[in-house]
């Protein structure tokens, strides 16, 4: 039923944008109907009224780095036409869209000075304070995203944006998946709303940026195929290739993130400076952030077999709440020779944990975490001679996780309008996030208090270049000293469970190095885009895993047809990763853990994929992972976690300009 009425509503707007046009006059205007690149400018309903163009329509980060709406399509905007709306060539998907990914490669520019809220797995599709854009448009401007699933769902991403005033826009956005899955047990049902504010006064003195935002990501748990529907995997065997009828160790559980959160950014300049280069402003700015998150385990019927003792029997409900409320200040000046500098006070008020204690008979699991961490530092930004310098450092000096910093610094230059470098640096050290520390569940073994964890001390150094004719290199090379994960902790000979999961800090210094190049070569209407990823673990490969080697490789045709009005563009990507011991997913904890018990062979996908571009609108269409129609598929995600099969999947990406 969901399906037809989206049916429905696309052949609608479809009709609707057709009849529009039909009242529109044609333009002898060059600009009208163009590509971005061109100097595209977007049309309205009157034949009286101004189209604006179409960088006018403002998209605004938190850092206030400012694009416009791109209608154009590209091998990059396929790449980022997926659940996630990103790049996801870094991440290997579970069989069923909504559930976590296998991270091929590991990013540490978010390094931050005060532990996190666990269930990570749980946070792909969470979208954080940086992922939230803001808007400056002349006319209501709205973007419409759909994608076909897997089995009885669909995934709709859908924003409109506008302004009130042209100093005042507001933007609203939801994102919603359902989708059953092919395995049992494996369904997805993801909501991620968002409710944005830009503002700012006429005279440019006072900024306003606010947003609220409400995601919940709900999960069946399986727990992967039991060991007979696993070796029947691996061995392609008739009887699992209805794969609804493979065997999973869980049948009866699920859990559930639900997180709120609203965010202020306002600032005032005190001062607004002198010129027009606005040397000797004085600016204040304050950050407010208030986020609520609740993390629930529920199950049916205990299952002892997999994770060891319980305390109930059935009904068993784990439940973790977690409050971080945060005031910043910045006084920051801007004097042209010297740059901006900033002087940062923060106050952060955690509360993290369960109703209710744990009493063993060698201790007590506590119930709670709770104290106000205040931190100080400073900010800098100043253009020299070409290069662009920028820094933030903070450094706690009161509250359970005193000592704790976060450094970033970041220098870049444009050599010219086709070769551009930047370098960065970021330094961290923090407790482990707060489920290593202190953990309850219903699950005997599932309980751990850890106050005595050591900070985990993370450098991190990159250096980006980008050409048009040579492409895109990053290379980075990270060392982490205290690394914290999750490990299967071998159980005495006669227990119930082979292993449990715990966790571990290593005294291992892990050094990682990692190189990312990009390249496309065009000949005529032929492409081809290359993405490779090179990776070495020097130190601490057992509890830091990742495979050697990643590509990613697309050949496709492109042209322009019927007098330019369509944009069509299709050929083949090909994946492939190199075989290593991936982490193990954990349904309890929404973590991914050590093991030793399967190796992941690295495989390689095909996908067919045909877009095309008519008007504002994006139209996909692929068949994914199509060898295995001749092949077979006995691949996996991670331990026990198969890998998808072959799927038709299309969808749209369309924008409207009213």
């Amino acid at each position: 039923m969901k399906s037809v009425f989206y049916l429905f509503f696309i052949l609608l707007f479809t009709t609707w944008s057709q009849a529009q046009d039909l009242r529109l006059q044609q333009s002898n205007q060059t600009q009208q109907g163009q590509n971005n690149q061109r100097g595209e400018t977007t049309t309205s309903v009157k034949d009286d009224r101004e189209k604006p163009h179409i960088s006018k329509y403002k998209i605004i980060s938190i850092s206030n780095d400012t694009t416009y709406v791109d209608t154009t399509l590209s091998i990059r905007k396929d790449y980022a036409y997926n659940y996630l709306r990103k790049d996801d060539f870094e991440l290997l998907p579970f069989a069923n869209i909504g559930r976590p990914y296998t991270e091929l490669g590991y990013n540490f520019q978010d390094l931050q000075a005060l532990p996190r809220f666990g269930a990570r797995a749980k946070h792909f599709n969470y979208l954080e304070v940086e992922d939230i854009p803001y808007y400056e448009v002349p006319t209501p401007l709205t973007e419409l995203y759909f994608r076909t699933v897997f089995q009885q769902g669909q995934n709709l991403d859908a924003s409109f944006a506008t302004n009130l005033k042209p100093n005042l826009n507001i933007s609203i956005a939801y994102k919603g998946l359902r989708s059953l899955g092919n395995y049992q047990r494996e369904l997805a049902s993801t909501g991620n709303l968002r409710i944005g504010l830009n503002y700012r006064t006429k005279n440019n003195r006072y900024f306003v940026r606010s947003h609220f935002a409400a995601q919940d990501i709900l999960n069946q748990e399986n727990g992967g195929l039991t060991d007979r529907a696993n070796q029947q995997y691996i061995d392609e065997i008739q009887e699992v290739q209805n794969r609804a009828s493979a065997e999973v160790r869980l049948r009866n559980a699920e859990n559930k993130l639900d997180a709120k959160r609203f965010y202020l950014n306002q600032y005032y300049n005190i001062r607004p400076g002198n010129d027009s280069t606005q040397n000797g402003q004085i600016r204040l700015n304050h950050i407010m952030d208030f986020t609520d998150k609740e993390y629930r385990y529920n199950q049916g019927a205990s299952t002892p077999q997999f994770f060891g003792a319980t305390f109930e029997n059935s009904d068993l409900e784990d439940e973790v709440e977690y409050q971080n409320v945060s005031n910043t200040m910045i006084l920051s000046y801007y004097q042209k020779y010297l740059g901006k500098i900033g002087f940062m006070a923060k106050h952060s008020n955690l509360n993290y944990g369960y109703n209710t204690s744990v009493v063993f008979e060698d201790g007590v699991i506590p119930n709670r975490l709770k104290t106000d961490v205040l931190s100080i530092g400073g900010t800098y930004l100043k253009t020299y001679k070409g290069f662009k310098l920028e820094g933030q450092a903070i450094y706690n000096i009161t509250g359970d996780y005193d000592g704790g910093y976060e450094v970033h610094g970041k220098a870049s230059t444009k050599f010219s309008d086709s070769l551009q470098f930047s370098a960065r640096l970021d330094l961290s050290s923090t407790a482990p996030n707060f489920n290593w520390i202190l953990n309850q569940s219903d699950y005997e073994n599932y309980n751990w208090y850890n106050p005595n964890f050591d900070n985990v001390n993370t450098q991190h150094l990159e250096a980006e270049a980008k050409s048009e004719k040579y492409g895109r290199v990053v290379a980075s090379l990270t060392q982490i000293d205290n690394h914290a994960y999750f490990g299967f902790e071998r159980t005495p000979e006669g227990s119930a469970v082979d292993s449990l999961v715990r966790p571990l800090q290593t005294d291992q210094q892990i050094r990682y190095l990692k190189i990312k190049a990009e390249k496309d070569f065009k000949y005529g209407h032929f492409n081809l885009a290359n993405t490779v990823m090179y990776q070495n673990v020097f130190n601490g490969e057992s509890v830091f895993p990742v495979p050697e080697f990643v590509t990613r490789n697309s050949f496709f045709y492109d042209n322009y047809l019927f007098d330019r009005a369509l944009y069509l563009q299709t050929g083949l990507t090909l994946n492939y990763f190199t075989g290593f011991m991936s982490k193990a997913y954990d349904p309890i904890l929404s973590e991914f853990a050590i093991q030793d018990f399967q190796e992941l062979e690295g495989f390689y996908t095909a996908d067919f994929f045909l877009n095309a571009k008519v008007r504002e609108a994006r139209i996909y269409f692929k068949l994914e992972n199509f060898t295995t129609l001749f092949e077979g598929n006995s691949n996996f995600a991670a331990p026990r976690q198969p890998y998808r099969d072959f799927a038709i999947r299309f969808g749209l990406v369309w924008n409207f300009f009213l």
